[in-house]
């Protein structure tokens, strides 16, 4: 292994599939100096360059809306040492008002979003892919309930958004890259213990294998 070259790992995983979650306990076994990360939500276009439905909906699941050039292009910078800054995606808050990240290149880097392993120069990058699974009833629940208490949605339009947008983008760009990955991480309970578990687990084979030889 080239010493000088990060580890890079792609995670991807559809809505209400635990990503966040996942990541949150991942990141809790490191520094901020031995992990970064960057995620495509940061990447998305001005709501002015998104694709709308043929009734008018704003459609946010779609690749395209995401600037891939940019976040490739940002990853190449993180790779080669150096460091960039991204000011960060947030539900309702726009740019002017979003908060500015300095990311600093380290010797594991995490690129997570929807569409991670969709876009073909990106992917090919990734030293290690993590796929986050879980049953539609399940991830559609969980989607119910950060969308009606987060961002004020009524059950008509999360309805609307799934049925039109979310499950068919996950179909298309997702789903077909889950059986290339090296870890399929399935998250149906509703109980903690089992990702936290996991992400030790994984976190401890990264640092014997990758951060020893830093």
């Amino acid at each position: 292994m080239n010493n000088n070259k990060p580890y890079i790992i792609g995670v991807a995983g559809g809505s209400g599939s635990g990503k966040t979650f996942f990541l949150k306990c991942f990141l809790h076994h490191f520094s901020t100096e031995e992990v970064c990360l960057i995620s495509q939500d940061d990447y998305y276009k001005p709501i002015g360059e998104q694709k709308v439905d043929e009734n008018g909906w704003v459609n946010f699941d779609l690749p395209e809306g995401i600037d891939d050039t940019k976040l490739l292009e940002d990853l190449k910078l993180l790779i080669d040492g150096g460091s960039i800054s991204r000011k960060e995606y947030t539900f309702n808050i726009n740019e002017e008002s979003a908060r500015l990240m300095n990311i600093t290149s380290a010797p594991i880097i995490i690129v997570e979003g929807l569409f991670v392993f969709h876009y073909p120069e990106l992917s090919q990058l990734f030293d290690l892919k993590i796929f986050m699974d879980a049953d539609e009833e399940i991830t559609l629940n969980r989607r119910i309930s950060r969308d009606e208490i987060e961002r004020g949605y009524t059950r008509d339009m999360i309805m609307y958004q799934w049925v039109n947008h979310v499950m068919p983008a996950y179909k298309q760009f997702l789903l077909p890259y889950k059986e290339s990955c090296q870890k399929i991480i399935i998250n149906n309970k509703h109980v903690a213990e089992d990702i936290i578990a996991t992400s030790k687990e994984i976190s401890d084979e990264l640092k014997e294998s990758v951060l020893r030889s830093v």
